[in-house]
C-alpha cells in the first residue's frame, strides 16, 4: 500500500512541476480544463482498445495515461483552490460506500437487479431528482443522451423508447423510414442549409440504428470493425505500391484497393482453411 502511495505521490508532484509558472512546460501551462477534453476521450478510448486486445503492458500504459488526465484536472483545479485530488478521491469513496448499503450497511439484496435499483434510487435521492423508474421517459432519455457517445446514446434511447410501446409493428415499418430519411438527406444537400443539411444526417443515422436495434447488431462494433479493415486495405495498398499513395491518380488507387482487398479475402480463407 505505501509503495502504491509513494508511486501516486511521484505523479502528483510530476504534474505540479509541469505546471509550475516559473521552470514548468509552456505546453502543460497553457491547458485548461476545456482544451484537455479531447485527450480525455482519446485516452478513454485507448484504454478500452487496450483492454479489448488483451495486452496487459497496454492495459497498465493506457490506465497510466487516463490517470494523468484525472491528475492534471485536479491540479488545474487546486490552483485556482476550486477543489484537490484529496477532495476527488474521498468524494468517490463515500459515494461507493452509501451507494452500496449491501456491503457497507445492513441492507439484503437478491441479486444484481436490485443493486442496480438501489445503487439508482440512492442517487436519485442525492441529486434531489426522482428515482428513474419514476421519471418521465423524456428525462430519462436526457440522461442517456448525457452519459454517452452518441451511437451509443442513439441505441439506448431507441431501445428505451420501444420498451414504452414507441415502436414499429414489423421490420417494414424501420426500413419504410430509413427510405423516407434517405430521401429527405438527399432533398437537403441539394436545397436547404448546412444546418439542416446536418439536422437530416442526424435523422438519417439514427435510423440506420433503428435497423440495426431490429437486427439485434451493435453499431458502434460494426463502425468499428470497418474502420479496422479500411486502415487494413491501406496498409496492404501501401505495400503494394512503389511510390505515396497521393503520387497515384483515382483508377490507379481504384486497382490498389481491388488487390488489397482480395488479398486480405484470401489470407482470411486460408487461416479458416
Amino acid at each position: 500500500m505505501n509503495n502504491t502511495l509513494t508511486a501516486l505521490q511521484e505523479l502528483i508532484d510530476v504534474v505540479a512541476k509541469l505546471r509550475n509558472p516559473e521552470d514548468g512546460c509552456p505546453w502543460d501551462l497553457a491547458q485548461t480544463p476545456q482544451t484537455l477534453i479531447p485527450y480525455v476521450i482519446e485516452e478513454a478510448y485507448e484504454v478500452v482498445d487496450a483492454i479489448k486486445s488483451g495486452d496487459n503492458q497496454a492495459i497498465c500504459e493506457e490506465l497510466g495515461d487516463l490517470l494523468l488526465q484525472v491528475v492534471l484536472q485536479a491540479q488545474i483545479k487546486s490552483e485556482s483552490q476550486q477543489f484537490t485530488l484529496k477532495e476527488i478521491a474521498e468524494g468517490i469513496s463515500q459515494k461507493l460506500i452509501r451507494r452500496h448499503p449491501h456491503v457497507f450497511g445492513d441492507v439484503s439484496v437478491k441479486n444484481i437487479d436490485e443493486v442496480r435499483q438501489n445503487w439508482e434510487e440512492i442517487k436519485a435521492l442525492e441529486k434531489g431528482e426522482i428515482a428513474p423508474n419514476q421519471q418521465l421517459l423524456s428525462s430519462q432519455l436526457s440522461s442517456y443522451a448525457r452519459k454517452s457517445p452518441p451511437i451509443t446514446a442513439a441505441m439506448n434511447i431507441s431501445r428505451k423508447a420501444a420498451e414504452a410501446g414507441f415502436e414499429w409493428e414489423n421490420i417494414d415499418g424501420v426500413w419504410s423510414k430509413f427510405h423516407e430519411e434517405l430521401a429527405e438527406f438527399q432533398h437537403a444537400l441539394i436545397h436547404e442549409t448546412p444546418e439542416e443539411q446536418q439536422a437530416e444526417l442526424g435523422d438519417l443515422l439514427f435510423s440506420i440504428i433503428q435497423l440495426a436495434r431490429w437486427h439485434k447488431l451493435d453499431p458502434s462494433e460494426g463502425l468499428q470493425g470497418t474502420n479496422q479493415r479500411f486502415i487494413q486495405r491501406l496498409q496492404k495498398m501501401e505495400l503494394f505500391g512503389n511510390r505515396p499513395l497521393t503520387d497515384y491518380n483515382l483508377d490507379e488507387l481504384e486497382a490498389l484497393w481491388q488487390q488489397a482487398k482480395a488479398e486480405i479475402a484470401l489470407q482470411k480463407q486460408k487461416n479458416l482453411d
